[in-house]
């Protein structure tokens, strides 16, 4: 999948406006996971995808300045992807499960690996997709 199809896919998925929101929301969810996840899984993913959009997983210096692997659950995943893309929480959780629904489209397997190291409530996130429920 190139760079225009994962961002247009991400743009009508998720009924955005225009292609900047859904690069805004791409670029909020994929920094936000590659802060959680460990560098090397996080560098395994950004392989997969196109240039542009794999760069996200690479930027690890934190809000917090921790580095990557850092261990938080989905409030504070939603509390960063939100601050970062400027929207609410349910808005950015929303954002962010359709960005995960397009990523494991775009990556096949390679997803799945970085799915089951994150802890259960991320895990219902990503399985969510962006005509799914999600359970908390």
């Amino acid at each position: 999948m190139d760079h225009d199809h994962f961002i247009g896919q991400v743009q009508a998925r998720a009924q955005l406006a225009s292609r900047g929101e859904a690069e805004g929301l791409t670029r909020a969810t994929l920094e936000t996971l590659g802060e959680r996840v460990p560098e090397q899984s996080a560098s395994h993913l950004a392989d997969q995808l196109p240039t542009e959009i794999g760069e996200h997983l690479r930027r690890t210096v934190t809000m917090g300045g921790a580095g990557t692997g850092e261990r938080f659950g989905l409030d504070e995943f939603a509390r960063r992807v939100a601050e970062r893309w400027h929207h609410d929480e349910p808005t950015a959780l929303y954002g962010s499960r359709v960005v995960f629904e397009v990523t494991r489209e775009a990556t096949e397997g390679t997803f799945a690996k970085v799915r089951d190291s994150l802890p259960e409530d991320l895990r219902a996130l990503v399985d969510a997709g962006s005509a799914g429920g999600l359970r908390t």
